[in-house]
């Protein structure tokens, strides 16, 4: 992207800091805007009857934010939140969308990013639905994300795997002696 293109979207940044345990994004308020992660963590997880649903979690570079939401204009099924105190830089979703409209190199920037979520969605999904939660750990451990091992807690880690704390402490004594 040139000096250029990214002058359309400069005017609308905006530093941001999201404290620890504080909300990015929440259930039932619509996504107004997109943050990309300078430094710290975040977690996107769904509310089921009281029940915490992990999906996803975020590190330093990520773009953040409850796209459909902010596409769709109407009240987000998810809620972001900060794991540590989060560094970011943030802007409106609003104008994202309008430089898909004015700039080439903004347009690509939007369909990378769709091919980028659209990637995640279907690991995520696949991964649910095809692997065991001994196999998504492995895959954890010996994946990409190693980040998530490393710097995320044990209970949210189970969380994410769809599992209990106790089924996730199992599986790591297994994985440690095989």
């Amino acid at each position: 992207m040139n000096d250029a293109d990214w002058a359309l979207l400069k005017p609308y940044l905006e530093e941001r800091t999201v404290k620890k345990h504080q909300l990015f994004a929440q259930e039932g308020k619509i996504g107004k805007d997109v943050g990309m992660i300078i430094e710290g963590s975040m977690r996107h997880y769904y509310l089921k009857d009281g029940e915490e649903k992990t999906t996803y979690f975020y590190f330093e570079n990520a773009l953040v934010g409850a796209y459909l939401s902010c596409i769709t204009g109407r009240p987000s099924e998810i809620s972001i939140d900060a794991l540590t105190d989060t560094q970011l830089i943030t802007f409106p979703y609003t104008r994202l969308a309008e430089l898909f409209d004015e700039s080439k190199a903004w347009e690509r920037f939007g369909r990378k990013l769709a091919e980028w979520a659209l990637i995640g969605v279907e690991e995520r999904m696949a991964g649910l639905l095809m692997l065991s939660p001994e196999e998504r750990y492995i895959q954890l451990l010996e994946g990409n994300k190693q980040k998530i091992i490393e710097r995320i807690p044990q209970h949210l880690i189970a969380n994410y795997l769809g599992i209990t704390p106790v089924s996730l402490s199992r599986i790591r004594s297994r994985v440690t002696k095989g």
